[in-house]
């Protein structure tokens, strides 16, 4: 069933969803307001953009033109419908296509900005793969690997381009290892974790393109309290701006 929602913390957007399909969730509220931002982003690209929500975000950070990329038919068009209902045609486009087709359209180092919430598990035979499609794309690795989006980063990012990725704190050294390789440089990491005393389970990752080395370990990021509310760090994500 089709829905529209207030996007958190957005008094002045709204997202249209399915509630058949895979929801947006907190990582996709933390990582465009993790990553670094400046007057000088012309042109942004969000990969595996689902229904919109790092777009709709970005569009209140940032004047630069932003390109969300989605495989799903059915789910770029929530993406588009949002985009509409939020007039914000003139600044977001969204593109239903593979973005490992699509790349090989695009010329080299277009973009000053890219960001991705891709599927954090790798699809193995072992996998315990949902019944919908399209929560097994949004989680699983079956169309788009972590390898395929830095590679694909290394091309289309500018010269001291930004990546920002969120993704789980187990696949963190392949994923250093690969940035590394493809010359995006680690310079922030952030540990989320779910409630105090518990282990971290997302990592948010910032990478520049031939960036100078130096990494910095943020703060950590606790979710919830012990007795279950948000905390205080991540409630300002809910209040109307």
């Amino acid at each position: 069933m089709k829905v529209i929602n207030d996007l958190l913390g957005y008094k002045n957007l709204n997202i249209v969803q399915d509630t058949q399909m895979f929801s947006f969730s907190l990582d996709s509220v933390l990582l465009p307001n993790f990553i670094t931002l400046n007057k000088k982003v012309e042109k942004i690209l969000d990969i595996g953009c689902g229904n919109g929500p790092i777009p709709l975000i970005l569009s209140t950070k940032t004047n630069a033109k932003i390109i969300g990329v989605e495989i799903q038919p059915e789910v770029a068009a929530l993406a588009n419908e949002s985009v509409k209902l939020n007039n914000l045609n003139n600044q977001i486009q969204i593109i239903n296509d593979d973005i490992n087709n699509l790349v090989k359209n695009l010329e080299t180092e277009m973009f000053d900005v890219i960001t991705c919430n891709p599927p954090f598990f790798k699809a193995l035979e072992t996998s315990n793969f949902n019944q919908s499609d399209y929560k097994t794309i949004a989680r699983h690795e079956v169309n788009l690997t972590i390898e395929q989006v830095i590679k694909i980063s290394r091309k289309l990012l500018k010269n001291k381009g930004i990546l920002g990725i969120v993704h789980r704190p187990e696949r963190l050294m392949e994923i250093l290892f690969l940035l590394n390789e493809n010359n995006l440089i680690p310079k922030k990491i952030k540990f989320v974790y779910p409630r105090f005393n518990s282990e971290a389970n997302m990592v948010l990752i910032e990478a520049k393109k031939n960036g100078n080395p130096g990494l910095k370990v943020l703060e950590p990021l606790f979710v919830h309290q012990d007795n279950g509310d948000y905390t205080d760090y991540v409630k300002k994500y809910f209040e109307n701006r």
